[in-house]
């Protein structure tokens, strides 16, 4: 399998959330040049908060995509130059008004190689207490719930949990206890 070349690269949209950028790249087959999109969005996080009661912190959104309201972990963008882990920190911080004593990395993926070009880091957030109230965005607006642990596969197999980057954030959790213990 060879990588195809890129002849031209433009950007064609930009807006608060992501850009969007034209290539022409040439088939290694083939050699002929095809026209391609790729959606830029920021680097996001994710975070599987955990209290010593072994409860999640889940939050409660509306999502303009599906035009409904979701049940997912916190997470967000990673502004600028900021480290994953801060980002997640902050995120759980505003979201929900947590802060976990352990932190670490479980896992990253890319949400959707084929048109997009960013990663989604998901880290595992230990010992989390209720320490501040929310600090939400002014289009944020959130309920906090928490679930016990041993019900999120339940959750996700009914459909209460169906946002594909949180299911894949609780496989990561799942691989990490198991190679943990």
């Amino acid at each position: 399998m060879k990588d195809w070349q890129r002849a031209d690269s433009a950007q064609v949209f930009r807006c608060r959330v992501f850009n969007v950028r034209r290539d022409e790249s040439y088939s290694p087959l083939t050699g002929e040049a095809h026209e391609f999109f790729v959606i830029e969005p920021t680097h996001w996080v994710n975070v599987i908060a955990v209290t010593p009661e072994r409860q999640v912190v889940l939050v409660e959104q509306y999502r303009h995509g599906i035009n409904r309201v979701t049940l997912e972990i916190p997470g967000g963008i990673i502004d600028g130059d900021e480290l994953p882990e801060a980002a997640a920190r902050r995120e759980l911080l505003e979201e929900t008004g947590y802060e976990a004593e352990n932190w670490r990395l479980i896992g990253i993926n890319e949400p959707n190689s084929a048109i997009q070009n960013n990663r989604c880091y998901t880290y595992l957030a230990e010992q989390s207490r209720l320490i501040v109230s929310q600090r939400l965005d002014q289009t944020e607006d959130i309920d906090v719930h928490l679930a016990p642990l041993d019900s999120i596969a339940g959750l996700i197999m009914d459909g209460k949990i169906n946002h594909a980057l949180v299911i894949a954030a609780f496989y990561y959790y799942d691989h990490f206890k198991k190679v943990e213990n």
